[in-house]
C-alpha cells in the first residue's frame, strides 16, 4: 500500500513538472478560479455561405465553441449546411442553411451575442424533417432546438426574417406537389437500396406506379419491377407494353444503376409537369426491372460475400459476379430457337414467329432468374424491350446466334432487319456519344448485328423475337463493366435522352384490333406483313401492335376458319403515335378453313406448353432456402464524402448508431 501512495506522489509531482495543469473540478473547493467572463467582439461575417443572413456582425466563439472563423469553416457542420441544398435535392433551402449559420456565426450586436429563436427551429424542423428520412440522415445536432435555440422572453431573434420579407413580397405561390420526389443519388445502390428506392418511388407516385415481384433469384432475393402507367397495374387496350432489363451480368453494373434513376426519373418528371414524360406514361406501359442477377451483382460487390469492400476491389477479376449464384451465364440460358429458324428456314411458308419451347431444354439447367423472366414475357403482351449491359458502347440487335455453320461471327440478320436496324439506331443516335466513339480498337460505331459482333447461343434477345411478339434489343451502356462513381452522373446525361426517346419508339407502326363480324376480338389471329417472314400474334382481346420502319407494306390479317383480309399501309417518317389499322374478318366456308402455310406451322397448343416438368415447384423451394438471407445495412450513400476530411467520424449524422 505505501508503495502504491509513491507511486501516485511521484506521478503527480512528474505532471506538475510538466507544466500539466489540473483540470477545473468545481465539486472540489479551489480546484477552480473564477472565471473572467470577457465580452464578446463583434466581427464581420466572413463565412461566405451565410453571407446573405438578416445581420452582418458575428463573434467568435461561436455557439458550438469554434474559436475562429477558420474553426468553423474546417468543421463539418460548416461542410454540411454548404451542401444540404444538393443532398435534399433542392428542399428546404435556404432555411436549413439559414438555421444553421445562425449557430455558426451568431447574431452579434453592441458587444452581445444573440441566440436564435427555438420557435424558428421548431418549425423548420417540422417542415423537413421528412427530407432528412429520405437520405437516411439524422437531423442535425446543432440544429437541435431544445439545445441551441431559445425562447422569445430570453431575448432571441427570427434568423428566416430575410427569407420572410422575400417571401412575402412574392405575389403568386408556385403550388408544391404533395409529396416530393425522392432526389436521385448518383451512386452505387446495393440490393436493400435499391429495393427502397423503387419503394419509395412508388409511394411517391402511387398514381401513375406500382412494384411487383415475377420471381425470386437463386438466393432468394426478390427479382422486382417497378412499372410506370396512368392505369397501373391493369393493361389497357392498344396501350403498347415496353419492358427494360439491367444488370443480366451481375458485374455489369451501369444499366442496373441507369434502370434505377430512370424510374425516378419518370416519377419526379411527370409530377413536375414535364409534358413528354406525361404523355409517356398516359400511352404506354413501362416495366423496369434493374437487376436480373442480384445474386451475382452482391458477389461482383464484396469478396467473398463480405459487403465491407473497398472501390479497387470492384476493378480486380473481370468476371467476379457475371453468372448467377448456380454460376449460369443467364444470356446463355434461354432456350436456342435460333438453331430451329436456321434448321427450317428453307421450309415453304414457315415463319419466325412462335417458336414454341422444346421439351429437351427442360433437362438442362435452367436458372430460377431465367425462368422468371420467361414467365414474364409470356404473360404480358410485350411490344419492345432492351437488355442493358457494359463494356462497350453499342447496340446489338438479333440474330445473337450466327448461322456460319462452324459458329463462326457472321452477319445474320431476321426478317425484321430493317426494323430492328431503326430501333438500334433510335437509342445510338439519341445517346450523346455512342454514334461518334467506340471503346476498342476496330470496334463498332452505333449498332451491329449481334451475330456479326459475336455469336452466342441462348440469348435474351433472339428468345424474346422468335417466341413472341416482343422485339428486343441489347445496349452496351458503357467501356467499364463497373464504372467509378463519380462517373455515374455523366453516364446518366449521356443516356437519359437515348432511354425516352427508345420507350417513344413502341409508338412506331400500326396498331389495331382483328375482330369478327360480331365485333368479337379475336384472340391468336395473325398479322402479317408481306415480305417479312415474321408474323405478330393478337393479344386476349383481339388487340395487336406490328413495329414497322416508315413506308408503304401491305398487310394481311388471318385466323383459323376466317377469310383474309389485306390491307395497303403508308407509313410517315415521323410518328408521334402508331397508325391505327383494324380488320374486320368473316367467317369462312368448311372448306377453306385451312389457310396456306397454317399446316407446316408448329400449333398454338404446342406454343402453349411451358414447363411441362413443372420445374417451378423445384424453383419455389429453391428459393425458399434463403429467402431469409440478410444484407449488412450500409453506410448511406453520402458517408464517404463527409469522412473524407478526416478527423473523427461524424457519427452523428447517421440515423442509427
Amino acid at each position: 500500500m505505501r508503495v502504491g501512495k509513491m507511486l501516485l506522489v511521484l506521478l503527480q509531482m512528474l505532471l506538475l513538472s510538466c507544466g500539466a495543469q489540473p483540470r477545473c473540478d468545481p465539486q472540489i473547493r479551489g480546484m477552480c478560479k473564477p472565471a473572467v467572463e470577457e465580452k464578446p467582439k463583434c466581427t464581420d461575417i466572413l463565412l461566405s455561405y451565410c453571407e446573405d443572413m438578416p445581420y452582418a456582425r458575428t463573434t467568435f466563439p461561436n455557439i458550438l465553441g469554434h474559436s475562429t472563423r477558420e474553426d468553423a469553416e474546417s468543421g463539418v457542420e460548416y461542410l454540411l449546411i454548404s451542401v444540404v441544398e444538393s443532398l435534399l435535392g433542392g428542399q428546404c433551402n435556404p432555411e436549413i442553411r439559414m438555421l444553421g449559420c445562425s449557430v455558426l456565426a451568431p447574431r452579434c450586436e453592441e458587444s452581445k451575442v444573440l441566440r436564435p429563436c427555438r420557435s424558428s427551429c421548431e418549425v423548420v424542423h417540422k417542415k423537413c424533417s421528412d427530407a432528412f428520412e429520405k437520405i437516411r440522415m439524422a437531423w442535425p445536432y446543432f440544429l437541435d432546438c431544445d439545445r441551441f435555440f431559445v425562447s422569445e422572453q430570453e431575448g432571441c431573434y427570427d434568423p428566416l426574417d430575410g427569407l420572410k420579407e422575400e417571401e412575402g413580397a412574392q405575389t403568386l405561390e408556385v403550388p408544391q406537389p404533395e409529396q416530393a420526389a425522392e432526389p436521385i443519388q448518383f451512386t452505387y445502390h446495393t440490393n436493400s437500396q435499391m429495393f427502397g428506392v423503387l419503394k419509395k418511388t412508388e409511394d411517391q407516385c402511387s398514381e401513375i406506379s406500382r412494384t411487383y415481384s415475377i420471381g425470386r433469384s437463386t438466393e432468394g432475393r426478390e427479382l422486382l419491377v417497378i412499372e410506370f402507367s396512368n392505369s397501373p397495374g391493369e393493361h389497357q387496350l392498344l396501350k403498347p407494353e415496353v419492358k427494360l432489363i439491367g444488370n443480366v451480368h451481375g458485374n455489369e453494373v451501369l444499366g442496373r444503376q441507369l434502370l434505377i434513376y430512370l424510374a425516378q426519373y419518370i416519377c419526379s418528371e411527370y409530377q413536375q409537369g414535364n409534358e413528354r414524360i406525361q404523355t409517356l406514361v398516359n400511352n404506354t406501359r413501362i416495366h423496369i426491372l434493374p437487376s436480373m442477377n442480384p445474386d451475382g451483382y452482391q458477389l461482383a460487390t464484396s469478396e467473398d460475400g463480405d459487403d465491407n469492400y473497398e472501390e479497387g476491389d470492384m476493378y480486380g477479376s473481370r468476371n467476379i459476379g457475371r453468372n448467377n449464384a448456380q454460376n449460369i451465364d443467364l444470356n446463355r440460358n434461354f432456350p436456342d430457337l435460333t438453331t430451329i429458324v436456321y434448321g427450317r428456314r428453307r421450309r415453304k411458308g414457315f415463319h419466325t414467329n412462335h417458336i414454341p419451347i422444346p421439351n429437351n431444354y427442360w433437362f438442362g439447367k435452367v436458372a430460377p432468374e431465367t425462368y422468371a423472366v420467361m414467365k414474364w414475357i409470356r404473360s404480358i403482351p410485350f411490344v419492345l424491350s432492351a437488355s442493358f449491359h457494359g463494356g462497350d458502347l453499342v447496340v446489338s440487335y438479333p440474330y445473337d446466334l450466327s448461322k456460319h455453320p462452324r459458329g463462326e461471327s457472321m452477319f445474320s440478320p431476321t426478317p425484321d432487319e430493317k426494323v430492328f436496324k431503326l430501333l438500334a439506331r433510335t437509342y445510338a443516335d439519341s445517346h450523346r456519344t455512342m454514334s461518334k466513339a467506340t471503346c476498342h480498337p476496330g470496334s463498332q460505331k452505333g449498332v451491329v448485328n449481334g451475330a456479326q459482333w459475336s455469336s452466342i447461343t441462348g440469348g435474351m434477345q433472339d428468345f424474346n423475337y422468335l417466341h413472341t411478339n416482343c422485339f428486343e434489343v441489347t445496349v452496351n451502356v458503357g467501356c467499364e463493366k463497373f464504372p467509378p462513381e463519380e462517373e455515374l452522373f455523366l453516364s446518366w446525361q449521356d443516356n437519359q435522352k437515348a432511354l425516352i426517346a427508345f420507350i417513344e419508339a413502341a409508338h412506331r407502326g400500326i396498331k389495331g384490333f382483328v375482330k369478327d363480324e360480331d365485333g368479337n376480338g379475336i384472340k391468336g389471329a395473325r398479322v402479317s406483313v408481306r415480305g417479312i417472314r415474321h408474323d405478330v400474334t393478337t393479344a386476349e382481346n383481339g388487340e395487336y401492335w406490328r413495329l414497322l420502319t416508315p413506308g408503304i407494306h401491305i398487310v394481311t390479317a388471318s385466323a383459323s376458319g376466317y377469310t383474309r383480309v389485306t390491307k395497303r399501309v403508308q407509313l410517315p417518317a415521323v410518328m408521334q403515335t402508331a397508325g391505327r389499322v383494324d380488320f374486320l374478318l368473316q367467317k369462312a366456308s368448311q372448306d377453306s378453313d385451312l389457310q396456306e402455310g397454317e399446316s407446316i406451322g408448329l400449333s398454338m397448343s404446342t406454343y402453349e406448353q411451358f414447363d411441362p416438368y413443372n420445374q417451378y415447384t423445384h424453383y419455389t423451394k429453391m428459393a425458399d432456402v434463403d429467402q431469409q438471407h440478410e444484407e449488412r445495412v450500409e453506410k448511406p450513400w453520402w458517408w464517404s464524402y463527409f469522412v473524407s476530411l478526416g478527423g473523427p467520424a461524424p457519427t452523428w449524422l447517421l440515423k442509427h448508431y
